[in-house]
């Protein structure tokens, strides 16, 4: 059991990388762009910002399903 909870752990923490996340206005306004490296920093700041809710939303079920555990 545990081995399966730390898998589904590390598979939602590693699919935030994966994802490619962009309104389709910033999309069109950084993809005229040339070197490409703007559109690189908006994903990645994006990306960072969907992440933090769902780490934090993890480790508060984490807690309480230890606390019930007990």
């Amino acid at each position: 059991m545990k081995k399966k909870i730390i898998i589904i752990g590390l598979i939602l923490l590693l699919f935030p990388l994966v994802s490619d996340a962009q309104c389709a206005m910033c999309r069109a306004v950084l993809e005229s762009e040339e070197g490409m490296g703007t559109a690189k920093g908006i994903n990645d700041g994006i990306v960072y910002l969907m992440a933090v809710p769902y780490i934090l939303v993890g480790a508060l079920f984490f807690f309480v399903y230890k606390k019930m555990k007990n």
